[in-house]
Parts: C-alpha cells; sequence; structure tokens
C-alpha cells in the first residue's frame, strides 16, 4: 500500500526521473476533480502476483507502465543474480516476447535494457509471437528464465508481464513468492537502473523451429481429409497468423479462409469489443465469412495465441463450442490416435475448475488424471515433476505427460512448451474436424456421442467485474462471508477450501494453497467460486451432470440463484 496516494502523484508528476510524457498524463489530473482516479492510479503498487503482473496502462505505481515494469524487471534481474551467480547469468540469461498489444514491444525493450544492464545475458524475440513460443524458446537457448509481455485476451487498455522459469513453465508458487520478495525490496522506484549493454542482447526468431515441434504432434495422415475441409481462421489482430497458418499448410491443409481485416498486427483491437475467443462476438467476422463460403469450421486465437474458440457448422448455422467441450474431444482425439500400448503410465492433467467429461473419458482408455489449481502454470508444472521423477527413477511419480487442459479455451499437447499453446491446439481441432467430416459428422454430432456413453454435462461461468479498491474490498468480503456461512446450496454439498490445503495425487502431497472455494454434490456435480488472480473480478463456475440437456439447465438454474443471491450478486 502506498503511504499517501497524493504524495506518491505529486513526485510522479513532478520529479524529473519520471519521463515528459508521464509527467505531462499526470498533470492532466486535478487533485479535487479526479481524486477517485488520482486514488487509483497511485493508492498501492501494482501487485506482482504469482500470475505476474497485469493492469491497466498508464502513468501511476498502480498501472504499467515503463516504471512499475522496470521495478518488476530489476527484481527479476537480482534474483537470478542471486539464485545462479553473475557468470551463469551473463552466458545463460533470458527470453524475452511479446505479443501485438500497445507497448508490448516496448515494454519487452526496456526489460532487455535492465537485464543487459546488469549483466545478464538476453535473447529478444525479433517479433511478436505466440506466448508459448517464450515458454519453447527458455528451453530452446537454456534460458535461466523468461518474460513475456501480454495481457492475454483482455481489453485493449490492459497489458502484462509473466516470468518463466529455466524449464519454460511461469513461475508457480514458491518461486514466485520469492522473486515477490526481492521485487517488494526494492522501495524507491527511482534507483531501478535502465541502461542497456548491446554485447549482451541477441535478437532471436525461433518460429520454424518452434512450429517443426508442432508439427510432431500430428495425428491424423489422411491428406484427402484434410484438403477437404474448409477453414476459417482469425488471428484477432494478434501473433497467431504466422505460427497457426504455417503449422495447418505443413500438416496439408489447403482450403484455408482468414478474416482479412483482422490480420493486421494491432494492440487496438479495432474490429472487436473484446479480443476473447471465449465471447462469440470476437468470431462475428469469421462467421460471416463462412455463412458466404460455406466453411467447416471457424476458428480464433487471441492476441498471444494461447487460447482458441471454435465454431462449428451444423444445419441451424454455426455452433460455438466451449473450453470444456472441446478440451474433451481433444482428449478422445489425442488418446484415441495414441499408441498407448508404447506409452507408459499416460497422463492427463486439467484444472480444479475444469468438467470431469475429459477426465471421464481419460479414464476409459486407462489413462491417469491429475488435477491442478486454476492456472496453466499448474499443469506445466507437473510436466516438470514427470520429466524430473524420471532422471531421478522416482516411480512413484513417473508418467508420460500426453495432454493437459482447462476450461478458459486453453490445451497443450506435447512438451515443446510449459503452457497452453493454441498453435498445436488449432491444427489438432482441424484434424478432428477433418476427421469427423471424413465420416459425415461435424465436431457437435461427435461431441452428443460422448454425452450419449459419458452423460450429459452443462458448464457454465459467471464472472463479476468489481473495479477499484472498493471491489476489491468487496471480493475479500465475499469469499470470508461464504467461508462464515458454510454451504449456500439446498443440496448437500462436500465443501473443499483450497485455502487450507487440498490433498493432491498419491505422490505428490496437497495442492499449493489458494482462494477457492469447491462445492461437490454427491454425482459429481459441482460448483467452484475463486477471485481471478489478474483481475479484479469474483468467479463463479458450475458443472452439472445429468441424464439430458433439459435436466441439467434446469439444475443449472437452481443452483446458480443459490449462490448468486447468497452473495447478493442477483
Amino acid at each position: 500500500m502506498t503511504a499517501n496516494y497524493l504524495e506518491s502523484f505529486n513526485e510522479w508528476k513532478h520529479d524529473s526521473f519520471f519521463d515528459e510524457d508521464t509527467r505531462k498524463e499526470l498533470s492532466l489530473l486535478d487533485e479535487e476533480k479526479d481524486k477517485k482516479e488520482i486514488e487509483d492510479r497511485f493508492y498501492c503498487d501494482l501487485e506482482f502476483g504469482t500470475g505476474g503482473l497485469r493492469g491497466v496502462m498508464g502513468a501511476g505505481t498502480n498501472r504499467m507502465n515503463k516504471y512499475t515494469v522496470g521495478k518488476a524487471t530489476y527484481g527479476l534481474g537480482l534474483y537470478l543474480l542471486d539464485t545462479f551467480g553473475k557468470e551463469k547469468c551473463k552466458t545463460k540469461g533470458v527470453c524475452i516476447g511479446f505479443d501485438t498489444r500497445n507497448n508490448s514491444k516496448f515494454f519487452a525493450s526496456v526489460c532487455a535494457d535492465i537485464l543487459s544492464g546488469l549483466g545478464i545475458k538476453v535473447y529478444l524475440h525479433q517479433s511478436a509471437r505466440p506466448t508459448p513460443m517464450l515458454s519453447f524458446s527458455v528451453k530452446y537457448v537454456g534460458a535461466l528464465s523468461g518474460i513475456v509481455l501480454t495481457a492475454s485476451h483482455n481489453p485493449k487498455e490492459y497489458n502484462g508481464y509473466k516470468v518463466y522459469d529455466e524449464y519454460g513453465c511461469q513461475l508457480t508458487t514458491e518461486p514466485a513468492k520469492k522473486l515477490l520478495s526481492v521485487i517488494n525490496g526494492i522501495s524507491d522506484i527511482k534507483t531501478v537502473p535502465f541502461g542497456r549493454d548491446e554485447s549482451l542482447v541477441e535478437i532471436v526468431d525461433h518460429t520454424d523451429v518452434f512450429v517443426d515441434e508442432v508439427m510432431k504432434q500430428s495425428r491424423l495422415e489422411n491428406g484427402a481429409a484434410k484438403e477437404k475441409l474448409h477453414i476459417v481462421y482469425t488471428p484477432l489482430h494478434g501473433t497467431g497468423r504466422v505460427p497457426v497458418l504455417a503449422a495447418l499448410q505443413k500438416d496439408g491443409f489447403t482450403n484455408i479462409q482468414t478474416v482479412e481485416s483482422q490480420l493486421a498486427e494491432d494492440g487496438n483491437f479495432p474490429t472487436v469489443a473484446s479480443p476473447n475467443p471465449e465471447d462469440r462476438r470476437a468470431l462475428t467476422l469469421g462467421i460471416e465469412l463462412a455463412q458466404k463460403s460455406g466453411a467447416d469450421i471457424v476458428f480464433g486465437t487471441d492476441p498471444d495465441c494461447d487460447r482458441v474458440g471454435i465454431a462449428v457448422k451444423t444445419d441451424e448455422g454455426y455452433t460455438l463450442m466451449t473450453g470444456n467441450q472441446v478440451g474433451a474431444l481433444l482428449v478422445d482425439y489425442v488418446l484415441s490416435n495414441t499408441d498407448l500400448s508404447s506409452v507408459e503410465k499416460a497422463a492427463v492433467i486439467k484444472t480444479v475448475v475444469t468438467s470431469e467429461l475429459g477426465a471421464e473419458i481419460a479414464r476409459s482408455y486407462g489413462a491417469n488424471i491429475f488435477t491442478t489449481l486454476t492456472g496453466f502454470k499448474f499443469i506445466g508444472e507437473k510436466i516438470t515433476q514427470f520429466e524430473s521423477a524420471r532422471k531421478e527413477k522416482n516411480e512413484l511419480c513417473d508418467y508420460s505427460y500426453l495432454f493437459g487442459y482447462e476450461e478458459s479455451y486453453g490445451y497443450l499437447c506435447g512438451t515443446h512448451a510449459r503452457d497452453k499453446d493454441a498453435v498445436v491446439s488449432s491444427m489438432l481441432i482441424c484434424e478432428m474436424a477433418a476427421l469427423c467430416k471424413s465420416q459425415g459428422k461435424t465436431l457437435v454430432d461427435k461431441m452428443n456421442e460422448l454425452y450419449e456413453k459419458f452423460g450429459f454435462y452443462k458448464d457454465a461461468l459467471d464472472s463479476f467485474t468489481l473495479k477499484g479498491k472498493d471491489g476489491l474490498e468487496k471480493i475479500k468480503s465475499m469469499m470470508i462471508q461464504l467461508r462464515n456461512d458454510g454451504s449456500p446450496f439446498e443440496e448437500e454439498a462436500l465443501v473443499q477450501d483450497f485455502s487450507i490445503g487440498v490433498a493432491a495425487e498419491e505422490g505428490f502431497g496437497t495442492l499449493p494453497k489458494s482462494d477457492v472455494l469447491k462445492y461437490i454434490f454427491s454425482d459429481t456435480s459441482w460448483v467452484a467460486v475463486r477471485p481471478s488472480g489478474t483481475e479484479p473480478k469474483i468467479k463463479i463456475y458450475y458443472s452439472i451432470k445429468e441424464q439430458d440437456r433439459e435436466k441439467a439447465e434446469k439444475r443449472l438454474e437452481r443452483v446458480r440463484l443459490e449462490i448468486k443471491s447468497a452473495l447478493g450478486l442477483e
């Protein structure tokens, strides 16, 4: 918490340490008329949490800007020097990537300045590229860490900063805490050094080798089926255009249309309200193009190309599929097209707020299921644990990773990255669609077949944004209220409180503590509540299993009303 937000405001507005643009932006604010705005910009430091930094861009301690990014990077540099020593840092260094958002390239350059100035080698991506490619790059060059500048699918006002370990996995709980301690130890932002050592900065482009690794996950050899699939793709002004199209073309897909107005890399995202492929509106132009051309499938990737959303042509028009549905389909596709007899202890990983359908499908193939906290970094961490166990000959924890996913449209097949990857996912989704078309079906038909076999799952998400200091305090009070009042549901539910620790699978101890409550009903249906780790939101997840759609929808409506009423969110 900043001791006096007005003092901080005036320091940033007048001190010559801060650049002219920063001081000019703040000079437009009046201490009386804009008091709330000033308070929100300066009442605290932008928090470096387990998800890194994410916030609105602008001048202030609680905004994404050169100085807050610089402070985090200075802290990372000090942390790496202390952990690995000067020589390793100078030779192995840090990879830095960025997406197409406004200021992402600039912030990446700021990071390169500070780290190289500290004597740390920097591998800086030449162009805006997907987040999973940064994860790949860390391992490819043997770096000690990685940084990517992105706010994923958030609106244009936002940017963010994520840190990766030497395995290409975003920092998990314990290392993130250690780094946070170092960052918090920087009491004066004016001590951050912004000089660059050009001799330590190497510009790199790993696009070709990354796509080559993606191609190793291809499962469909039927070239004729691929040629017959009619695809519409949009990168939503983001980083997906080059690697996604390269992967599809190498895989044998020839009938690909792109949404021309959304190919340009543009951080203002001018053709969409929000570049979020979970939102049907983001795929509007793609669907309109598909309606004209009769395409079989429409898909879009978000700005940093780690998530992908799809719409499938059916007799009723173009049907959007949820992250849980696509995840379940991919589990079935990957496992049914893998020689499992040659895979020892096959593993599929999902998060605590992901539907159980994919897990049921995986079990039917004899695969082992692992559940992690929300956030793909925990799936990446599990992959690293599996590989470490193999090296250490720890048979209890030695599993073969095949697939991991979360309900928020993020999937990973293969271990070329330790983060969700919309490049490999796009390729596999198109392969699934091509295979279904060759059988006279669509992915929606295939989904209905899985429902017939495993039961109908109705999944939903309610997300409530409560901005500013008051909003964050309200979210905290909601979680306290739920813990004090017990289950808000009429039907009996087992309550899992992840803030006090929940057991992981055998051999893996307990899951890290997290501010999540999950209510599990007797038939494995569940509701989960958690504050977002990167945005001022409280999220309520629902997964209802019933015999058919009608029963599931009625039950969902009831439990939805019960939890929203308990939280005063009606």
